[in-house]
């Protein structure tokens, strides 16, 4: 990449955020944070029991990763988080304006399906509908990306890296 861009590699639950995220800042030559990492305890406590969050419940989260986005701007940097509503990415972009987007993609039935080996993680399939209910996907105007999730994590990544390597891709004010 040209510049050291903070990248937020966003999608559903299951799409490979925590799997993608940390190849994709290897490649990039930058560190990765892991947006899981920055919920407050209640939303573990919540989404473990199978219930939804709640806006009220994602402000604080989001504006705990807009401030470690921001603190890495000119540095570069890979964080995970599903940002599934525009507002949600307007969030992050208020607190750090040049981050850029990989939508990670796919259909629900891969995704389920992976979600169903996941060991240990606290986010259960059945909160899966309700993702797919919340997302809204990258608009034109929004700098990012989106990235289909089928293949072996490594082509994932290349795609991914090939894709924020694009003339243009990235900006949507970009020649």
């Amino acid at each position: 990449m040209r510049t050291p861009h903070v990248v937020v590699v966003m999608g559903v639950a299951g799409t490979g955020k925590t799997t993608i995220g940390p190849l994709l800042a290897a490649r990039l030559g930058v560190p990765y944070a892991e947006g899981d990492d920055f919920h407050p305890p209640a939303n573990i406590v919540k989404m473990s029991a199978g219930t939804p969050l709640d806006d009220a419940d994602r402000w604080p989260w989001l504006d705990a990763i807009g401030a470690w986005a921001h603190g890495r701007t000119g540095l570069g940097g890979v964080v995970s988080s599903s940002a599934l509503k525009r507002s949600y990415r307007d969030r992050l972009r208020a607190a750090a304006p040049g981050i850029v987007f990989v939508h990670l993609t796919g259909d629900r039935e891969l995704i389920e399906e992976r979600m169903a080996r996941r060991q240990g993680h606290f986010m259960p399939t059945a909160l899966l509908d309700s993702q797919f209910a919340t997302l809204q996907p990258l608009q034109a105007d929004e700098a990012g990306v989106a990235v289909d999730v089928c293949g072996t994590p490594e082509e994932i990544t290349a795609r991914a890296v090939a894709a924020l390597d694009s003339p243009g891709s990235t900006s949507p004010s970009a020649p």
